[in-house]
This record gives C-alpha cells, structure tokens and sequence, in this order.
C-alpha cells in the first residue's frame, strides 16, 4: 500500500471546458473532470448509481445556491461536485476526488473520505 497522495496528471487546464465535463482513467477508476466558473476543477466518479452507467462526465454543470453540482444526464439527479453527495437523496453519493492545478496542469489525487465536506 502507498503512503501518502499520489497526484495523477491529468491534461492541461486549458483542455478543461468550462461547465463540461471530461473523463479520465485515474488510479485505476473511471472520474469525471469538471471546470466550473473562476477555473474551480472538481472530480468525481463517472459512475452514475441511478442510471448504473459511466455517464457523469456527460451531465450538466450548475449551482444550487453556494453548491456546485452536476446533474446526471440519465435521470437529472443532481451531486455536488466538492462532496459527491446527491443533493436529491441523502443516502446516495459517488466517489469525490482531491483535485489542484499546479502550472496550468491539472492533478487529481486520492478518493476523498466520505466525511469530507
């Protein structure tokens, strides 16, 4: 097992468009990669649990007041991108991943604890 993060380039923050979203293979697992307005990256797994399809990266991308989310493209339920979490059902979330852009390059590291906020 491996201490500590490993961050995984992605592709460049310019690739990002904003309010899309991209996928990538990342340690393994299929994320999605979202650029929000103010150059915010976010990721989260592709993985939608209602539709039980990889179609995240396909949703779209928009704020429920101070939350930005992205709602699935299959059954519109809408996950906040820092957390995971459904904003339209407490006890469902998808994987969220730590995610910096270091000159203009975009990492993402480990899955975040799903007690992160």
């Amino acid at each position: 097992m491996t201490v500590g993060v490993e961050w995984q380039p992605v592709c460049a923050l310019a690739e990002l468009e904003v309010g899309r979203g991209a996928t990538a293979l990342v340690h393994g697992q299929s994320v999605a990669i979202f650029r929000t307005d103010g150059d915010q990256v976010y990721a989260l797994g592709n993985h939608d649990p209602f539709a039980r399809a990889s179609v995240m990266a396909k949703g779209i991308v928009g704020r429920r007041e101070d939350v930005p989310f992205v709602a699935s493209p299959a059954h519109r339920h809408a996950f906040d991108l820092r957390t995971g979490r459904c904003l339209d059902d407490a006890h469902v979330r998808v994987p969220a991943y730590d995610v910096k852009v270091v000159d203009g390059v975009v990492l993402v590291g480990q899955r975040k604890p799903l007690s992160a906020a």
